[in-house]
């Protein structure tokens, strides 16, 4: 008897074991340990120039909640840099040396590598183009079928509809809009921010602002993509220091953003672009 109970104390204790592994989510590194996790993870793919694994590592820290270290906006400047997309690669790198100052551990760099960004920029505007070669700028096109394809394998997505949310998440996350436009602190976060998801049909927009008395508001608000011109107006203003994506419901404000007219125009075609893809009968 003793032999068997102890069998069938193991089979308990194996079992139980075997429900917490197979749990998973429970076992899940708290937020900053998972951050400092895949930080680590993104220098190595970097270092070993594993462009794809870094893009991967990048885009799960993007979904994390909380402030990013200073080394995430490096290198996602480098990986975006790789990737040819030149305006979000210099948003990251200026955040960096922003943040990070002249003590940072790739200030020097960043500096370098924003100087090269200028000059690719100058050489591809006086260039001439090749019939039938895109220009290697991070803008979507109304006909953007070759960007989205390059965007599918920037974040290594399974579908347009993905890799479309994952890039203007990532644009929006730079462009926050602030109270107090003469003194800009990007260790802190923007006073109004958002962040899109789909489900079905509908674009989530999700809006987040933060009171002068630090309170918190969130709020989400469907759009139905049925039906509404894909072609999204954009504006800035500079009496205001803001700039205004547009509803393509009813004209009206939709996105209030930080003056930054190259980011936002990116950001508009991108939910233009996301808008269509969700028109399509696959919804892909």
């Amino acid at each position: 008897m003793a032999v068997l109970f102890g069998t069938g104390r193991c089979f308990v204790l194996g079992a139980a074991l075997a429900s917490v592994l197979l749990a998973g989510p429970a076992l899940a590194l708290a937020p900053e340990h998972e951050t400092r996790r895949l930080m680590l993870a993104t220098e190595e793919a970097v270092v070993a120039e594993n462009w794809g694994e870094a893009a991967e590592y990048l885009n799960r820290l993007q979904q994390l909640e909380g402030e990013k270290p200073e080394d995430y906006y490096f290198y996602r400047g480098r990986v975006m840099l790789q990737s040819s997309h030149l305006n979000e690669a210099q948003s990251a790198l200026e955040t960096y040396v922003s943040q990070a100052g002249a003590e940072g551990a790739h200030y020097q760099e960043s500096l370098q590598l924003i100087t090269s960004i200028e000059k690719t920029r100058r050489q591809n505007a006086v260039a001439p183009q090749a019939a039938g070669e895109s220009e290697p700028v991070a803008v979507i096109e109304p006909a953007g079928e070759g960007r989205v394809e390059s965007l599918r394998k920037l974040y290594l997505a399974d579908s347009d509809r993905e890799a479309l949310t994952l890039h203007i998440n990532s644009l929006l996350e730079l462009a926050g809009w602030r109270r107090d436009q003469a003194v800009v602190r990007l260790d802190r976060p923007a006073d109004v921010e958002y962040r899109l998801g789909t489900q079905g049909d509908e674009i989530q927009v999700q809006e987040i602002r933060r009171a002068e008395d630090g309170r918190i508001l969130r709020s989400t608000e469907p759009m139905s993509v049925f039906g509404i011109n894909p072609q999204v107006e954009w504006r800035c203003e500079a009496a205001v220091s803001t700039c205004w994506v547009y509803d393509p419901r009813d004209g009206s404000r939709l996105l209030q953003l930080a003056a930054n007219r190259e980011r936002v125009q990116e950001i508009a075609e991108t939910l233009g672009q996301l808008i269509r893809t969700l028109q399509l009968p696959s919804g892909s």
